[in-house]
């Protein structure tokens, strides 16, 4: 069993934001200059119908190379025309095999929106999410103090991003709530050891606000599956390894939709 993941990708990520922080004035004038959001929340956000974050996703710690072919523009083309209302884009390079280029290249090709999916921890990452072009930013509660959640949540929402927040547990998602979330992601998946079980967003769903949207992340692969979430209450998806192996991701779409 792999030990603690997250623990590891976290120092990683703290070596990442070192390198950036020369750069805080010129992140910081660049973010508050855009002006070209696309509503995240508000596309996946239609009660009663199923809704798809799809993911762009080339490999993973847990799964190795997901995508040997991979190319991240003919993908999210291939999820719009499919029928997903955003993309979630992996932009981690070390443990997932991402790049923030990836992000930038695919939103200049669609018309939805665009979440990034990557360990943020601090101010700079937020910044630098916004110049890339995310419309959206995921926060990890396991991976923060939840004075820290609360400062990265208030900054993102102040320059217009719309948050993402994941949780894993009954802790998390009081921590969550509290901090005034209105997008919360249940993950499936255990990050201490990556072990996938859909009966975390059974448990969970209940809890979720109903102004507030709940996504469920990690483990979809059928039509049974979805079934089985939408029954608690939950109508948007978050999907990626699924899609990403299918050879017909249309026809895969519809049929987990069906």
């Amino acid at each position: 069993m792999m030990n603690d993941i997250l623990a590891k990708i976290l120092e990683t990520k703290k070596e990442e934001v070192k390198r950036l922080e020369g750069n805080q004035e010129k992140l910081h004038r660049a973010a508050i200059l855009r002006d070209d959001f696309r509503p995240f929340k508000a596309n996946l956000h239609q009660p009663g119908t199923p809704t798809l974050i799809a993911e762009i996703k080339k490999a993973s710690p847990s799964a190795g190379v997901i995508s040997p072919d991979f190319d991240p523009v003919r993908q999210g083309l291939d999820y719009e025309e499919a029928g997903a209302q955003a993309l979630s884009i992996l932009t981690d390079e070390e443990y997932f095999q991402g790049s923030l280029r990836y992000l930038t290249a695919v939103r200049s090709q669609v018309e939805i929106p665009v979440l990034r999916k990557d360990f943020i921890i601090s101010p700079l990452q937020v910044y630098e999410s916004v110049i890339t072009g995310a419309d959206a930013i995921l926060l990890i509660v396991a991976a923060l103090e939840q004075k820290e959640l609360h400062e990265l949540y208030q900054l993102a929402t102040s320059l217009q991003l719309d948050v993402l927040v994941e949780v894993h547990d009954i802790r998390e998602m009081d921590i969550a709530l509290d901090i005034g979330a209105e997008i919360i992601g249940i993950n499936n998946r255990n990050l201490k050891t990556f072990e996938v079980s859909l009966d975390t967003t059974r448990e969970l769903a209940p809890e979720i606000p109903a102004d507030a949207l709940g996504v469920c992340e990690s483990g979809i692969k059928t039509a049974e599956d979805v079934d089985l979430i939408r029954a608690e209450g939950i109508d948007c998806f978050l999907i990626g390894e699924t899609l990403m192996r299918s050879g017909d991701i249309t026809g895969t779409v519809e049929e987990l939709f069906r």
